[in-house]
């Protein structure tokens, strides 16, 4: 169980990054009942002091790497100092390694562990601009930059930026349960479970702009998803073959125009089973899977949960009906 967290700063950080496991893990939320302890949470680096970050500011950390040689999980957040990694954080990171202390990069923080030799023949993710450096520096890395993080043993690496919440969350729930991490997001703001990649995220050669045909159907879509429409229909809305509309929709989303719309009317049900008293059934149909089934079987495929089961996390528990007066 994890009790105590320390996270490695060094000169030239990036305070998104590193304001992530400070959110997550150094914010008491004992008090909730979800069972999260107050974690002993320290931020260290090789000489305190004041660390200039990458916007202009400075952040003063007052301990050394010693006060991380007990952590339960180590969480190395990225530098942009380009200088090399400081030989005590090697250290750290492989004597951390060795004790079966669980590590967590955030973004670009990946390249610390691939050069301390935690990830040879590992797989491991950072954030898509530097995924092919991470994997023509570190050839014996299984580099996946279609992943929003990766878990492999006791390593966890992420993403870009925001997809440390989502690694951080992972071990959250992993360690203390959905509740936990649930109650996490939503002081957050955030999702408590993101699916899909990093594949979204990807520049893509054709970006929508303002009053692009694609952006205005876009918007009719989110507000018709009760409707029934195949790829042809689409395309004759935008005045397009069905070829080249397959092509546009997916060079500026990433994705088919299939999978688009289930995203969203997944999206749409869990904010109904989330917000509303709607039956399984009344859900299913506002948000366009038409039955229950197919509500399930969709639930089940992207989230591994019923849409009961998840409208419980969200909702808690039903009151219990007060008995009546005989």
């Amino acid at each position: 169980m994890i009790q105590k967290v320390a996270v490695v700063v060094l000169p030239g950080l990036s305070p998104f990054e590193f304001t992530v496991p400070c959110e997550v893990f150094g914010t008491d939320r004992s008090s909730l009942g979800v069972g999260l302890p107050a974690f002993d949470f320290v931020v260290c680096t090789p000489e305190p002091g004041l660390l200039p970050t990458t916007t202009g500011f400075s952040v003063a950390v007052g301990e050394d790497l010693s006060a991380a040689a007990d952590a339960d999980l180590l969480i190395m957040t990225p530098s942009h100092s380009g200088t090399p990694l400081p030989a005590g954080v090697v250290a750290l990171l492989q004597t951390a390694f060795q004790r079966g202390t669980r590590i967590l990069s955030i973004c670009s923080a990946a390249f610390a562990l691939a050069e301390a030799g935690l990830l040879d023949g590992r797989r491991a993710t950072t954030h898509w601009k530097h995924s092919r450096q991470l994997a023509a520096q570190y050839p014996r890395v299984s580099v996946d930059e279609n992943v929003l993080y990766v878990e492999d043993g006791t390593i966890i690496t992420s993403a870009g930026t925001a997809s440390g919440i989502d690694a951080c969350l992972h071990l959250v729930r992993h360690e203390f349960g959905v509740r936990a991490a649930t109650a996490i997001a939503r002081a957050m703001v955030v999702p408590p479970h993101r699916d899909g990649g990093q594949a979204q995220y990807i520049e893509r050669p054709l970006p929508l702009r303002r009053g692009d045909p694609l952006e205005e159907l876009l918007v009719w879509l989110n507000d018709h998803l009760d409707e029934d429409f195949s790829v042809s229909d689409l395309a004759g809305r935008v005045h397009m073959s069905d070829r080249t509309f397959a092509r546009r929709f997916r060079a500026a989303t990433g994705t088919t125009p299939g999978a688009w719309v289930n995203a969203q009317r997944l999206s749409s049900a869990q904010a109904l089973l989330e917000d509303s008293s709607l039956s399984i059934d009344a859900v299913a149909r506002a948000s366009g899977f038409g039955q229950a089934v197919l509500l399930r079987h969709h639930f089940h495929k992207a989230l591994g949960v019923s849409p009961a089961a998840y409208r419980r996390t969200f909702q808690g528990p039903a009151e219990p009906r007060c008995r009546q007066p005989a």
